[in-house]
């Protein structure tokens, strides 16, 4: 799909236009459906949330948030937010029904070699650190977001971000030294 068809779609949303919500999840779906994938914890095959799922559950958070992006790089950033509040939710809601058992843990698919490598974690301390990290860098917590929830390329991550390819590389570099930092404590 392109830029400007999702523009129109997006404008159709945002006037309330129930036939631009249904051809903007359509057309997204598959995009939606991929970045699912890479969020989705291992946890083995029965415990995980599905793809499918996940894509609706954040479908229905990025409707109920009343997402308004103006074009391709702020929905796809919406939606790796929306991603980010289901699994965290989910991984509450677990954490309460299982008190006393280890929290959910997510791997963190790195799209590429520019990842710290093989990152494992708990779904509740990636949240605080990305918590920590909004407090002081919002745009840094949107690449954690667009790289790990969503597994975009750091190309198409900067093109969501609207920044240069300088700057996507600084920040990055940034963003992965801060997290493996905080990960080694």
């Amino acid at each position: 799909m392109s830029t400007a068809e999702l523009t129109i779609l997006l404008a159709g949303v945002r006037d309330g236009d129930a036939s631009a919500k249904d051809a903007l999840m359509a057309a997204t779906y598959q995009e939606l459906r991929l970045m699912a994938f890479a969020a989705e914890p291992e946890e083995g095959p029965h415990a995980s949330l599905q793809p499918t799922a996940l894509v609706r559950k954040a479908w229905m958070r990025l409707i109920e948030d009343g997402a308004e992006p103006e074009d391709r790089g702020p929905f796809f950033c919406a939606a790796a937010r929306a991603i980010r509040r289901v699994l965290v939710d989910r991984a509450r809601a677990r954490a309460l029904q299982r008190s006393g058992t280890p929290h959910e843990r997510v791997s963190l698919h790195p799209p590429d070699e520019e990842s710290p490598a093989s990152l494992e974690l708990d779904v509740l301390r990636l949240e605080e650190l990305l918590m920590e990290l909004e407090s002081f860098q919002q745009r840094l917590a949107r690449w954690v977001e667009l790289r790990y929830f969503t597994g975009l390329s750091l190309s198409d991550a900067a093109s969501a971000l609207a920044v240069s390819q300088a700057t996507a590389l600084r920040d990055w570099a940034y963003v992965r030294t801060w997290l493996t930092e905080q990960l080694s404590h």
